[in-house]
């Protein structure tokens, strides 16, 4: 499935449905009077967020929502039925905002929270509504109310639980096949990921997180430079953050080096990236000759940063076990932090 975070939607709730003008006519009630009801009122378009979804792309091609109209009033004072609300499902940390103002409609943030983005009309009064003594037989009714009507757009503030950061190649759409369901593709060459990939990790007690692929920086990212601004975009909307670091024997960077390089980057985009819970993940052990040295890694980043490190191999799947609860570990630091 493609990652989709941003959408523009035209919404338009129902209208509501016109009163009736009616009077009543049976065998024994010669002068029943006016029997028209009044007209339903038309339904809201709300929108609902879910952990069950990751991504917007089921509206990408649905530009116009609608709710049902209410229907017409009917005689005996029958009142007309209410249109049926139109219910989105959109994921937990979506920004809803009215797209001519910039205004924040919505911020939902928690699982089950909901909103109403257009209310529909009032359904008009029946001429049942205006008999009086002096004017006992009306014979006019009101229309229903338009709903209300905008373009809106939607944005996802908070992708994932975790974000795995690292330069191209350095092996994170490899690990998060390995540890979700997710389906990453995987080629050596730099970047393959153009758009986050997402994936859930289960546990045995029915917990669950989300990790992300973010697509791969290069120095400059804060400048725009790569693909810039749009992975820094995508980091921010985690809540803690996963280094991936080659390793291996045939490394283009020092794994120190390229730590160095890829923390600069997220604070020249922006200091607070820096403050998320954050780990260090030593990727492709099995391509490392000299053990000693992962040793001696693990030492500085653990000493140096005050950071947990784990060692990997998303080939052979060698210390993905630890790092899977590392992962749950750095989530439930961040929410913590959060609440």
């Amino acid at each position: 499935m493609e990652f989709v975070d941003k959408v523009k939607l035209f919404v338009k709730a129902g209208d509501g449905g016109d009163g009736a003008v009616a009077f009543l006519r049976e065998k024994f009630r010669p002068r029943g009077g006016p029997a028209g009801g009044d007209g339903g009122k038309g339904g809201d378009v709300i929108f609902v967020a879910t952990k069950n979804k990751h991504t917007l792309y089921d509206l990408k091609f649905q530009k116009h929502l609608k709710a049902e109209n209410g229907r017409p009033g009917g005689g005996k004072k029958k009142h007309g039925k209410k249109g049926r609300d139109l219910i989105v499902e959109v994921p937990v940390g979506t920004v809803i905002k009215d797209a001519q103002t910039g205004e924040v409609i919505a911020d939902l943030t928690e699982d089950g929270q909901r909103v109403v983005v257009a209310r529909g009309g009032r359904g008009g009064l029946g001429n049942a509504r205006f008999a009086t003594p002096t004017n006992r037989a009306p014979r006019y009714a009101t229309k229903g109310k338009k709903g209300e009507e905008r373009w809106i757009v939607l944005e996802l503030k908070s992708i994932a639980d975790v974000g795995l950061v690292g330069f191209p190649n350095a092996g994170k759409s490899t690990l998060i096949n390995r540890l979700s369901n997710a389906k990453a593709e995987v080629a050596p060459y730099p970047f393959t990921t153009r758009k986050p990939n997402l994936g859930v990790v289960g546990y045995d007690d029915f917990f669950s997180i989300v990790i992300a692929d973010i697509p791969g920086l290069i120095e400059g990212a804060h400048k725009g430079k790569g693909l810039g601004h749009e992975f820094l975009r995508h980091v921010e909307r985690t809540k803690a953050l996963a280094f991936i670091l080659d390793a291996s024997d045939f490394a283009e960077r020092d794994p120190v080096e390229a730590f160095e390089t890829l923390r600069k980057e997220l604070k020249e985009y922006s200091p607070e990236l820096l403050k998320k819970p954050q780990i260090v993940v030593l990727n492709k052990v099995d391509a490392v000759s000299d053990r000693s040295r992962l040793d001696d890694l693990e030492k500085v980043f653990r000493e140096r940063y005050d950071l947990p490190v784990v060692k990997v191999s998303g080939l052979t799947g060698e210390g993905l076990e630890e790092l899977k609860y590392l992962l749950r570990e750095l989530v439930e630091k961040a929410k913590a932090q959060s609440s």
